[in-house]
């Protein structure tokens, strides 16, 4: 099991997400930007390392309006050089990466111009794994989106629009659930006919559930996962108390985390803790896996 944390090393003095307002967009002012937030991804993942945290998501803010009209900036062969070097590093330290764009892109939205923004700005996604030479066990990760009044009909045109895109999309992409319109039920039905990878969020689905047990269900993801797509990623969170329902917990309950673990110990995943003390957390997560030896 590789254990990470998304986007943001609170530990370090830096950002990798920074970007700016669009009324702001200059070529200086992109260049600038995007060379910091590479310079920062690079420490994110040499801080991991040092510290045997080999799964990481990347920010989807590392090139800022990427997919948007007002950008005709050739940032790939820009900065070509340098993302063959973190590249490097990835590859160098086996660390597995994702990314996991917004809740506005959304492939089955029943509005044409926000499909067609979600499939641009998917290409872009692509276009950063692709830059970093990853192979296709680097994933996009996407929830199916919006119900629009019909269900059945919004799951249909997701999984038509999924196999309508070119293979070097379709390759990267897998579906995740969420706690309130797709539960991981729904999203193996929509793998049955597309063949997308699941990812099974743990804090969505003890919202949304149908009645089915995390460890039971999970069988059936394992098996929507080929060799190619490297191993099962699975997101885990808690629910932050007196919150509202669904949001991420501050830091990790070590108890519950290793109950969590011990229910799931004869299954094969990646994990990554969406907790918001980030790096913090995992370092934790990740002693406790070593201790009952997962």
């Amino acid at each position: 099991m590789k254990i990470g944390y998304p986007c943001i090393n609170r530990s370090l003095d830096c950002k990798g997400n920074r970007t700016f307002r669009l009324k702001s967009y200059s070529e200086e002012r992109l260049i600038e930007t995007v060379e910091k937030n590479l310079e920062c991804l690079q420490n994110m993942l040499e801080f991991n390392t040092e510290r045997d945290l080999y799964f990481f998501r990347i920010t989807s803010d590392l090139v800022p309006f990427a997919s948007h009209e007002v950008n005709d900036f050739d940032w790939r062969a820009h900065f070509e050089r340098r993302f063959k070097k973190i590249g490097k590093i990835i590859e160098g330290n086996d660390i597995r990466i994702n990314m996991h764009p917004n809740q506005f892109i959304v492939l089955n939205s029943d509005k044409e111009n926000v499909y067609k923004n979600s499939v641009e700005e998917l290409r872009y996604h692509a276009e950063v794994l692709d830059s970093l030479g990853l192979d296709e066990s680097a994933k996009i990760q996407l929830h199916v989106g919006g119900v629009y009044y019909d269900k059945e009909k919004s799951m249909n045109r997701f999984a038509e629009r999924f196999l309508d895109l070119d293979d070097r999309l379709r390759n990267r992409l897998v579906i995740e659930n969420d706690e309130r319109s797709y539960s991981i039920s729904d999203c193996l039905s929509i793998a049955e006919d597309t063949d997308v990878p699941v990812v099974a969020d743990y804090l969505h689905h003890k919202i949304k559930n149908e009645g089915k047990s995390f460890e039971d269900i999970i069988s059936r993801v394992s098996e929507t996962w080929s060799e190619d797509d490297g191993r099962m990623m699975v997101d885990y969170s808690e629910q932050a108390e007196g919150e509202k329902e669904g949001r991420h917990a501050e830091t990790l309950h070590e108890a519950n985390f290793t109950k969590f673990l011990e229910r799931t110990k004869d299954h094969d995943f990646d994990l990554m803790l969406e907790i918001k003390d980030k790096e913090k957390s995992a370092q934790k997560a990740l002693k406790i896996a070593e201790k009952i030896k997962i």
